[in-house]
């Protein structure tokens, strides 16, 4: 089908990009590279307000929390809290971070905020008590060279990337547990470094340390090393820790950074934005989760599996680009030049669990849509509406939906 393309201007005569779209049922809320957040509906494409001095510096990440209540964090080392009735003023700003903060999460269960930032540190906040103050929060979490961090649907694991090309995973995840020190046992380790490059910071939890994707005579660690707290009865500790070096094609000898880190809508899959160190590839590779927890801290088999993959055109080196799997989980909207491509598994847009292959098959690219001017940064399906959203570099929103 063609597609009916609506655009949306976020410039000023200061150029500035679009790095995050949050579409909800009845609002597009944008980050920019400046320090705004642009509110527009999303039918009409109608500009509702800008809030024009939101942060201090570049408005990174927006998140829904409900319907009314939304998040955004941002390189002034802040997250903000802001209500859609009342826009005039932030609900409350929290302190914590030490750098800029790239990625805010949300568990439904416990309602506690996570956001993760440049610091390395993972930071868990009580929303529950939130006061003009800000809210009561703890160090979860913390390693070098942190990218994004992710929190699968069902909020059971913690997904965190780093520039060092490792993919680390909290199993069983208990976000109101403290990792003291030896608390967090290396389920399975593969293509990574000794154990010693992984170590704790007192009671605020395991720090990786060291750039492990550079050290060559590195080996996954042994058993004798690693920690071995109990478990539960059947089955694995609770946060326990899982570190992995992502196998990329055409980068088997060479380290690779993960700089987009996304997870499908239904806890299948993985979806990861990987360059090169050299900057010259970029890929998009999506992976499955193995069914079955090991029993033991150490196990042979690896719970991720690559199954799809492509190549990305190199365009905006040193940006990075925010790619989104739609709500269905079906197809993928990837960054691609001045515009995006709409990915699937196969030719169908079937489902993940009906076309997984023997060995890693290439994405089926669906449709290309292009109508900026300028490297597309960020993309993102409307979880109720069918519309697909892209923000550039320029600081112009694209809105896509189907022309029947």
């Amino acid at each position: 089908q063609r597609a009916q393309v609506t655009q949306v201007d976020g410039r000023t005569h200061q150029k500035r990009g679009v790095l995050c779209c949050a579409p909800r049922s009845s609002v597009l809320t944008v980050a920019c590279e400046q320090t705004e957040v642009l509110l527009f509906d999303p039918i009409s494409s109608k500009h509702i307000k800008t809030l024009s001095e939101a942060h201090e510096d570049c408005v990174n990440n927006i998140r829904f929390l409900d319907n009314r209540l939304f998040a955004t964090c941002s390189d002034d080392t802040t997250i903000a809290l802001w209500d859609l009735r009342k826009l005039n003023t932030k609900v409350c700003t929290l302190h914590g971070h030490t750098s800029w903060v790239k990625n805010i999460e949300y568990d439904t269960n416990t309602r506690l905020l996570v956001t993760s930032g440049f610091d390395g540190n993972v930071i868990i906040w009580d929303t529950n008590r939130c006061t003009e103050d800000g809210c009561p929060h703890k160090k979860f979490f913390h390693t070098r060279f942190l990218m994004r961090m992710r929190l699968t649907p069902d909020c059971s694991k913690m997904l965190i990337s780093t520039s060092s090309g490792y993919l680390l995973i909290l199993h069983d995840l208990d976000l109101n547990k403290s990792l003291e020190v030896g608390s967090y046992p290396i389920l399975r380790a593969r293509r990574t470094t000794s154990s010693s490059d992984i170590t704790s910071s007192g009671s605020s939890g395991p720090r990786a340390v060291g750039s492990p994707c550079h050290q060559n005579n590195s080996g996954p660690p042994s058993e004798k090393t690693l920690s071995r707290p109990s478990q539960r009865e059947g089955g694995s500790p609770r946060n326990s820790l899982e570190v992995l070096t992502p196998e990329v094609p055409g980068e088997r000898d060479r380290g690779n950074c993960i700089t987009s880190l996304q997870l499908h809508p239904k806890g299948w899959a993985t979806l990861l934005r990987c360059s090169s160190n050299t900057d010259d590839q970029e890929w998009t590779c999506v992976y499955e989760f193995q069914e079955g927890a090991p029993v033991r801290p150490v196990s042979p088999r690896c719970s991720l599996r690559l199954t799809h993959c492509i190549e990305e055109a190199n365009v905006g080196r040193g940006y990075i680009k925010e790619l989104c799997f739609s709500p269905d989980g079906r197809m993928i909207s990837s960054p691609h030049g001045f515009g995006i491509r709409l990915l699937g598994f196969d030719a169908h847009c079937s489902e993940l669990v009906d076309c997984l292959p023997r060995e890693a098959s290439p994405l089926r690219e669906i449709r290309s849509l292009y109508s900026h001017n300028d490297v597309v940064l960020t993309t993102k399906f409307s979880p109720t509406h069918c519309q697909i959203a892209s923000g550039c570099l320029s600081g112009r929103v694209s809105l896509y939906q189907p022309k029947f």
